[in-house]
């Protein structure tokens, strides 16, 4: 499609049954007759190494003394009380040493004095530390001295006790408002004008908590993180894992398959008559748009059983049309013609609302604001105009802004215009403070994306590589992405999958190429077309569909391998998503 000269910019589990087991006071189980053998290493003490002082379990370096207090902190937090004092009482390890335990304690009975004091000997170093803690507690003694109508002690408390830690002065005047104006009060609720909110003493103490160090208190439900931090981990190390349907278990390390992945045609569009060029799904996934060689533009729609058939045909353009966009509420459509106007389409009745041109000035790109209010185009003269939905233009970037590549994006904020403004340079451009920042690329760039987030950009370059961008913060590389072919026309690449943890690409070689986003491990390459494949979709309703536009005039609609997995809550079969595996169980 759009041939275009190098030198020039390219427009297994077994399930073992088990009797139930009873356990004595002690903690022990009374064994009962053995139907089942199990080897020397099931239910194995740890291993204890010495290091210093603490003792370590396992081979990464974890302290006993640690690794107990955290069970027995997940054991508090579960409501077994008994159990977590019966597991200090065994291993001889504390939950909390025994001044955290009297300083819980007196926060809780409102020991405000008591508290200050232990506060000092709980085994906090930072000076800045104890002040915070201190004006914290000092602040809740007040708030409760005011609601026991106690005005006198409120301003005793707030002269000589919170003024002299000379800490937040901001909240020390706040504070005095209260004693001077009769209209404040104090209630156990939201707080809003002339209401303060007076907190429950346990809530002092998980903010207090949150302040601590977390030798002094453990923070709370931290064993709870630790293996949610463990299967994120799993799951981001899985080159498969698509799909957030199924149970995830503790039992067995996280292992997608490959089935996961769109990988089979389950549906061929053949509507178009010329080479087709550009396709998108709209953001709820119920539709997908195309443009082709042949000056029209086709919506299609998909039903519940993933089906795609034709919704609107396009027809106005009178050159190729090179690219569409979708509204953000996918009611109306954009198309660009090349170099030519930009249509705005309803997307229910497939008539043209609104033309966008300029004289004889061609547009060569199109995408909409993120309010849906305004639309903006990059134009041959290499400036950049946003219009109001009535055609009228309300504001024109000039100088060189873009050049002639149908890639023009807007981040979901409306902060930023993403734009390619030389061949080997895309421009982000502020709206609201016209500052620029720029990446620049060794080699010519044939077009680019940005992730869902805001966060990435993803650069397709003639050397036949993609280039993952960061542009959070400080603009950094982060990965790259081989294995397409690109040597004339202008290739397509897109982020997809469950939390776009893939990255697609159309090839010259008529092969769809998916790489595993995090490690860059090329996983599939899908084989079907018989032209080049231009521009890949995945839909990000769906992470099991993924359409396809080639020079072979076809659109081809991927699924999952095998067939008839049934959506949830509907009872009804979805066009390929067939059954796949999740931490090796069968959804």
């Amino acid at each position: 499609m759009g041939g275009i000269e190098d030198d020039e910019p390219p427009s297994k589990r077994v399930k073992a049954s088990s009797k139930e087991l009873k356990g004595h006071s002690n903690g022990k189980f009374l064994e009962k007759p053995a139907t089942h053998s199990f080897g020397p290493s099931m239910a194995r003490p740890l291993a204890l190494t010495s290091q210093g002082d603490d003792e370590v379990i396992g081979t990464k370096g974890v302290k006993k003394v640690e690794f107990v207090r955290i069970i027995a902190e997940a054991l508090y937090s579960l409501g077994y009380s008994k159990t977590g004092a019966s597991l200090e009482e065994e291993s001889g390890i504390p939950f909390h040493s025994s001044t955290v335990t009297v300083f819980i304690q007196q926060i809780l009975d409102g020991n405000w004095d008591g508290s200050l004091a232990s506060l000092h000997k709980i085994g906090i170093v930072e000076e800045s530390i104890i002040k915070s803690a201190s004006f914290m507690i000092l602040q809740q003694k007040f708030f409760e001295l005011l609601d026991r109508g106690k005005l006198m002690e409120a301003l005793k408390t707030l002269r000589n006790e919170i003024s002299p830690l000379e800490i937040n002065k901001n909240k020390v005047r706040e504070l005095s408002s209260f004693l001077l104006s009769p209209t404040y009060r104090i209630i156990d609720g939201v707080s809003g004008q002339g209401v303060v909110k007076l907190k429950p003493r346990s809530q002092l103490l998980e903010d207090l908590q949150k302040l601590f160090p977390p030798t002094v208190m453990i923070p709370d439900r931290r064993l709870l993180q630790l293996v949610e931090q463990a299967l994120d981990l799993q799951r981001e190390a899985c080159l498969f894992h698509n799909s957030s349907v199924g149970e995830t278990s503790l039992f067995t390390d996280h292992h997608c398959g490959r089935d996961q992945i769109p990988s089979q045609t389950v549906q061929i569009l053949q509507d178009h008559t010329d080479e087709v060029w550009y396709l998108q799904f709209s953001q709820n996934g119920k539709y997908l748009a195309s443009s082709s060689s042949d000056n029209s533009a086709i919506i299609w729609e998909i039903d519940l059983d993933g089906k795609v058939t034709l919704k609107h045909r396009l027809i106005g353009h009178q050159k190729p049309v090179s690219c569409v966009s979708w509204s953000p509420n996918d009611d109306q459509i954009l198309t660009c013609g090349l170099e030519e106007v930009v249509r705005r389409w309803d997307v229910s009745s497939g008539q043209c609302l609104q033309v966008y041109e300029k004289g004889l000035i061609g547009l060569i790109s199109c995408n909409w604001s993120p309010d849906g209010k305004c639309v903006f185009s990059g134009l041959t003269d290499k400036s950049i105009i946003m219009w109001g939905l009535d055609g009228k233009e309300i504001e024109s970037l000039k100088g060189q802004k873009t050049i002639r590549i149908s890639d023009l994006q807007i981040t979901s904020d409306g902060k930023l215009i993403v734009t390619i403004c030389k061949e080997t340079m895309i421009l982000l451009i502020n709206r609201e403070t016209r500052s620029e920042k720029c990446i620049e690329e060794d080699q010519m760039i044939v077009s680019f994306t940005l992730s869902k987030d805001n966060k990435y950009i993803l650069v397709s370059l003639v050397n036949e590589e993609l280039h993952l961008w960061s542009i959070q913060g400080h603009i950094r590389l982060v990965a790259k992405y081989k294995g397409h072919r690109r040597s004339r026309f202008i290739v397509r690449a897109c982020f997809g999958g469950l939390e776009q943890a893939f990255i697609a690409s159309g090839s010259e070689d008529s092969q769809v190429y998916i790489w595993h986003r995090g490690s860059g491990e090329l996983i599939e390459t899908l084989e079907g077309h018989s032209g080049a494949v231009n521009c890949i979709s995945w839909n990000p309703a769906n992470p099991h569909m993924l359409a396809s536009a080639s020079d072979d005039r076809s659109i081809r609609i991927w699924g999952l391998k095998q067939l008839h997995v049934k959506q949830k809550g509907k009872g009804k079969s979805v066009s390929g998503n067939g059954v796949h595996y999740c931490n090796g169980a069968r959804i």
